[in-house]
């Protein structure tokens, strides 16, 4: 298990680089690290990883691009081969003993044996109501966006066919090559547990058009 090394509040990892909290398997860091070569100043750069809200069963990821030097004190940076992983000190117990992967055809995915605790709701659960389409929006609006806007970001229904929802992410999740797992980890699972239409959440997002391009060619 890797040791949990702190950052000095400079993003300067130790010199023997310890291990990165979340594993990374070999086909996800070469992806990453094509993805991290766009970026200016990439040597520089930490694949963050991040728990930014929390559904029912289920966490909501956001991993994101950022400059080890905007790491924080308490936060946990370590290293998968040539990738700086950066893991926030909130969710470094959210994150234990998690592992980040690629396959085909559904891209990076995060494997989390830790779920959320069952708490009392403080606020009234999301009524849900009306056609498929009708619900999802309900469902976007009051529980999704709100968590994702506080992180530059959300995401809009595009339209539904059969049992699939197509959908777009804007904002700061737009043009982010990762915002892939974003949707398919976090927004994903939500909606296929409220909506039992569901089966399936496809991301049809143009991120060649975001500020930070990366192209994906749109599932259809």
């Amino acid at each position: 298990m890797a040791e949990d090394t702190r950052t000095s509040g400079d993003g300067v990892a130790a010199p023997d680089r310890p291990l990165s909290l979340v594993a990374v398997s070999d086909a996800a860091r070469s992806v990453i690290l094509e993805m991290r070569s766009a970026e200016p100043d990439a040597d520089g750069v930490a694949l963050q990883i991040d728990v930014v809200g929390e559904g029912d069963t289920d966490y909501l990821y956001e991993l994101a691009f950022t400059p080890m030097a905007d790491a924080l004190p308490g936060d946990l940076l370590g290293w998968s081969g040539e990738l700086a992983v950066l893991v926030p000190e909130p969710a470094i117990p959210k994150l234990r003993g998690a592992s980040l992967d690629h396959v085909e055809p559904t891209g990076l995915v995060l494997r989390n044996p830790n779920r959320p605790r069952p708490t009392i709701a403080t606020t009234p659960t999301v009524h849900l109501e009306g056609s498929v389409e009708h619900r999802i929006q309900q469902l976007l609006d009051g529980e999704i966006n709100p968590m994702l806007a506080e992180h530059g970001g959300f995401a809009a229904l595009e339209r539904v066919e059969a049992d699939t929802a197509f959908m777009i992410m804007g904002g700061g999740c737009q043009g982010c090559g990762l915002a892939q797992l974003t949707l398919t980890e976090g927004i994903k699972a939500t909606v296929e547990r409220s909506i039992p239409e569901i089966a399936n959440v496809i991301d049809v997002t143009d991120h060649a058009a975001g500020d930070n391009p990366f192209y994906q060619p749109s599932q259809k």
